[in-house]
């Protein structure tokens, strides 16, 4: 054997392929579809399967911590789509998925196409809290984009009229599903917005498959919501369903009916309150009354003449006071004043010209400020301090 080969050690030539698993961005975060076999739960916690198709087969680990939230039930013979990174077992000697995310596969394409956008979105952070609208507590007008027929717009318009009559309800009939919803319903909410008629938007419908209410994750909806400067209420499908639209909007309802709760108060409660607050007020007005009438029973008017006394000599020094701070301040106005006449009378003209100086003026009545604007045998006045003298120029 020659001095100069290499030799490594089995750890050394696993861990190397290890790293540049581990390096490709591509295989730390891939979707990849097969069937399950070999599906087994350890005492720990953690699924070890192997996925295959019609050629190959890759093993596979799910940890406890990624499974436990499984909604449904892996089991061999199961289609699946399955999200995670490929990385080498070293000891083992073998590549495998370590998957992060599973679910059946049938939903598949469009449950991918739902995560991508959500994480884009939210890393966008159109999720944040901190760009989140209030909702008017008592509007006056709302608007509702949903389909002109079908629960979702007769229960909304039910519960706002029960809980609310006074509030009017303004309808965008829009489609809810199918190619061309998407583009109907953030036409509304745009329409609403350069309309600027309603002050709290109820945009939803109600459940179905997550093909049906589909139109609530697009993109384009989404950022209709977003860009709302009307704040929004998601009302799509049944309390397990969440779409895009959910996460986005400013509030979300788990149901059309729960929207409409939310957007207006109820009457009785608010009537509830008021004659709460009545009675309250009446209650403390009726105490501070008693309080009052058992102060007047204590108050002891032994001798009138003298409590009238010491009144007159406190209104004496009172008005000893004022009009001792009416003259100091109308001695610091007279000296303001006399200050203010001085700064005049040394601007003015008039003062100028006592001092000997003289202002000719033309026959517009403009001043002659240099002696090129006075040609020969112009007529001119000269104005004095005591009067005024007509004057030819030579």
């Amino acid at each position: 054997m020659e001095q100069n080969i290499k030799v490594a050690t089995v750890s050394q030539i696993n861990g190397y392929i290890k790293k540049i698993l581990d390096s490709n961005i591509i295989l730390n975060n891939i979707w990849i579809k097969g069937e399950i076999s070999n599906c087994k739960l350890h005492y720990s916690g953690h699924l070890y399967l192997t996925l295959k198709d019609e050629g190959s087969v890759l093993k596979a680990v799910m940890f406890k911590g990624a499974n436990k939230d499984l909604s449904f039930k892996p089991e061999d013979g199961m289609k699946v789509l399955a999200r995670g990174r490929i990385s080498a077992y070293e000891s083992g000697g073998v590549y495998q998925l370590y998957i992060e995310e599973m679910i059946p596969d049938g939903v598949g394409a469009l449950y991918v196409a739902y995560e991508q956008l959500k994480a884009k979105l939210a890393s966008e952070g159109l999720f944040d809290e901190r760009f989140k609208k209030a909702i008017p507590k008592y509007p006056e007008k709302i608007g509702v984009v949903t389909a002109a027929t079908g629960a979702a717009v007769r229960d909304i318009i039910h519960v706002i009229t029960r809980r609310f009559p006074y509030a009017e309800i303004i309808l965008y009939p829009s489609l809810v599903q199918g190619p061309e919803a998407a583009a109907n319903i953030a036409a509304a909410i745009e329409y609403f917005n350069n309309a600027n008629m309603v002050d709290t938007l109820i945009v939803g419908r109600g459940g179905g498959s997550i093909e049906d209410l589909w139109a609530f994750n697009e993109e384009i909806v989404a950022r209709a919501v977003f860009a709302s400067k009307i704040p929004v209420i998601s009302a799509v499908g049944h309390e397990t369903d969440f779409t895009i639209t959910d996460f986005v909007a400013d509030l979300r309802a788990p149901t059309p009916s729960a929207a409409a709760e939310l957007s207006v108060p109820s009457q009785i409660e608010l009537m509830n309150r008021i004659r709460t607050m009545e009675g309250k007020i009446s209650f403390d007005i009726a105490k501070r009354l008693e309080r009052e009438a058992i102060r007047l029973k204590n108050i002891k008017l032994k001798n009138p003449h003298e409590k009238i006394q010491d009144y007159s000599i406190t209104l004496d020094n009172r008005i000893k006071q004022l009009s001792s701070n009416f003259m100091m301040n109308l001695m610091r106005k007279k000296e303001i004043l006399g200050s203010i006449c001085g700064k005049l009378d040394a601007m003015s003209p008039l003062s100028v010209m006592s001092r000997g100086y003289a202002i000719p003026i033309d026959a517009s009545g403009n001043i002659i400020k240099t002696a090129k604007a006075l040609k020969s045998g112009t007529n001119f006045t000269l104005k004095l301090s005591d009067g005024e003298k007509e004057c030819i120029a030579k």
